[in-house]
């Protein structure tokens, strides 16, 4: 189904990522109308329609999927029965929002589609983390199974005296342990593909984390994450296919001594992509309104020999006027209002031409 310029993109989530999707699909031609239950969410202050109801109201959403042409989400802890009634509108599909959200429905999709994984167990209780210790050995890290993002829900065990610690940590919630990995960088392939198969990648970006929290990726990346693309790419590429996926998917990995080890899905566009906007000859907003509405992909190509995306975190936002000095340096601010310890108020880009 081609969804043709002039037509309505429904977007399911207020944030940033919603924010540069509208403006990429405007670039398009087309109106954007996000679903979002605050107020007034950065995203729509450049769409052309803003629905404000909880994600799980079943008559709002009833009258979104009637007013859009196509529908997509920015983030995946979204409940997702309540989004059967978008129907055949929404891209990516369920699949992919139930399995991204479920750490253990995740990890065994992951494996069961052939990509490398950790080993892992699930936990639902004090007697199951010591029994993980014990089974996985030490380092190992619970993660809790739903809601946790930027590092968030989880809590590491590096001596077995710590594994109570550790489940108090993250609530005694139902998690997953992980047994570490050692690995010398970490990177995300992210790819687009279209409903009939087609699909293409941009070039993988080295990302450093502080805090669990992205703080920058670069394009190109090191030598140890070159020698591994290729096979994280076929791992990538069959975990689209298994999930017929339509849409962009990013997957980060470690660049481990066996080969890439698949960390975690995330079923949309991503901040390690957040480069391609000035970075690539098409950036993943536009790629993702392209696949999503049955227009042929662009160029993923990179432009010049390289490029440099900073997150900037909470008051870091603040240097704006130094940022928006600097010769060369692309600003995005995010237009969140007031800044918070840990929460992305914006990005910069620098770009080797």
């Amino acid at each position: 189904m081609i969804v043709p310029p002039g037509s309505t993109i429904g977007i399911v989530g207020g944030g940033q990522l919603g924010r540069m999707l509208s403006l990429a699909a405007a670039q398009l031609g087309y109106r954007t109308h996000i679903f979002d239950p605050h107020e007034r969410p950065c995203a729509a202050d450049v769409a052309a329609y803003h629905s404000q109801a909880a994600f799980d109201d079943l008559g709002a959403l009833e009258r979104f999927a009637g007013a859009v042409d196509v529908a997509t989400y920015e983030f995946e802890n979204l409940p997702v029965e309540p989004l059967g009634i978008v129907g055949d509108k929404l891209r990516p599909g369920a699949k992919s929002l139930a399995i991204a959200q479920d750490r253990a429905r995740e990890k065994q999709f992951i494996a069961d589609s052939g990509a490398r994984i950790a080993p892992w167990v699930a936990i639902a209780s004090l007697a199951d983390v010591e029994a993980a210790v014990d089974r996985l050995g030490v380092p190992l890290v619970l993660k809790t199974r739903r809601y946790g993002y930027d590092g968030k829900g989880q809590a590491w065990i590096r001596t077995p005296a710590e594994a109570a610690s550790a489940w108090a940590a993250i609530g005694e919630e139902a998690a997953i342990a992980e047994a570490g990995v050692a690995f010398d960088a970490e990177f995300s392939v992210i790819l687009a593909r279209c409903a009939d198969g087609a699909h293409a990648f941009w070039d993988s970006a080295e990302n450093r984390h502080e805090d669990g929290i992205l703080r920058r990726s670069t394009v190109p990346a090191g030598e140890a994450v070159l020698a591994q693309v290729a096979e994280a790419r076929s791992f990538a590429l069959a975990i689209a296919a298994a999930l017929d996926h339509v849409g962009v998917l990013t997957v980060e990995f470690f660049a481990s001594a066996d080969g890439p080890v698949v960390n975690e899905i995330a079923p949309r566009v991503h901040n390690s992509g957040h480069w391609t906007i000035e970075g690539a000859q098409t950036s993943q907003f536009e790629q993702h309104v392209r696949a999503i509405c049955g227009l042929p992909l662009g160029s993923p190509a990179l432009i010049g020999r390289g490029a440099v995306m900073d997150n900037l975190i909470g008051e870091e936002v603040l240097d704006w006027q130094r940022f928006a000095a600097e010769p060369g340096l692309h600003v995005h601010l995010y237009g969140k209002g007031d800044p918070r310890p840990g929460r992305k108020m914006g990005h910069v880009t620098r770009v080797d031409a």
